[in-house]
């Protein structure tokens, strides 16, 4: 189903390592809109870069396609879609209406920019999992691959994450891209940032899918294909990963996922795979 600007909102179910099957929830819609514009984003170039919240796509669209069929075989349902999620003003409206129409788990993907607002944490309360980007604990690495919104500063994005956690008392994950090998000195800091939000899971990831030039809608999902005028991104081997996370394990007692592991997550118990 379309909605008045010809984008659907609801998308999938997705087959997701982190989540198992899960239904998407688009709020951002047609224009991609973000606070970062990632180097490795599976939307390609983000069309619109803020940190100004707005409402972009209606409840009532999104209660009115979640109503066309039923939905037996979804996991979870994942607000993400074509940007940041917490930039949607509308955002606990919708996770209301998803509660409503879909008796699931509901996550929330987000770069984390938004956490430190006291509406954006009003906001998440009632989600299920929020899972959290942390791709960078450096300034340098950071404004190379989240390449942020000007304005925007990491020690700022941190803090504000450390004060979500302090407020939210549902499941926190992070969710760490790693694009080449990091120094002893960053998986240090990474290390103390990481005990101090005390995340229930730590997922890492390395991004193997090529990334259009331009904002492709169909991105939303899973797509294994290559097309000549796709970009694969710098990713790392299963091998580099495998050992970041084995040398992260051995300084953490948090669980430390990748997505070439087949151990079940720690979220297992709420059913969500």
């Amino acid at each position: 189903m379309t909605s008045e600007t010809g984008v659907s909102a609801v998308y999938g179910p997705v087959l997701s390592w982190r989540f198992g099957q899960s239904l998407g929830i688009d709020v951002i819609g047609a224009v991609s809109t973000c606070s970062y514009n990632c180097v490795y984003c599976q939307l390609g170039t983000i069309e619109q870069i803020t940190c100004d919240r707005d409402q972009f796509v209606s409840v009532a669209q999104v209660q009115t396609e979640l109503a066309q069929r039923f939905w037996p075989e979804v996991d979870v349902v994942t607000f993400s879609g074509s940007g940041e999620p917490t930039l949607a003003s509308n955002l606990s409206d919708m996770v209301q209406a998803v509660r409503a129409a879909i008796h699931r788990p509901v996550v929330v993907l987000t770069n984390g920019t938004l956490l430190g607002d006291r509406a954006v944490q009003r906001d998440l309360e009632a989600v299920d999992i929020v899972s959290i980007k942390l791709d960078a604990v450096s300034s340098d690495r950071w404004h190379r691959v989240n390449r942020s919104t000007p304005g925007l500063h990491l020690e700022d994005v941190l803090a504000g994450m450390l004060t979500f956690r302090e407020r939210y008392s549902g499941r926190i994950a992070v969710q760490t891209m790693v694009m080449e090998p990091w120094s002893k000195a960053e998986e240090q800091r990474y290390i103390t940032l990481v005990n101090a939000l005390q995340p229930h899971e730590i997922q890492l990831n390395t991004p193997t899918r090529a990334r259009p030039f331009r904002h492709q809608l169909e991105a939303r999902g899973n797509h294994d294909e290559r097309p000549n005028n796709w970009r694969q991104p710098r990713y790392v081997t299963p091998a580099t990963l495998v050992a970041m996370g084995d040398r992260l394990q051995q300084r953490l007692e948090i669980p430390i996922r990748h997505r070439y592991e087949t151990q079940p997550s720690s979220f297992a118990a709420m059913g969500v795979g």
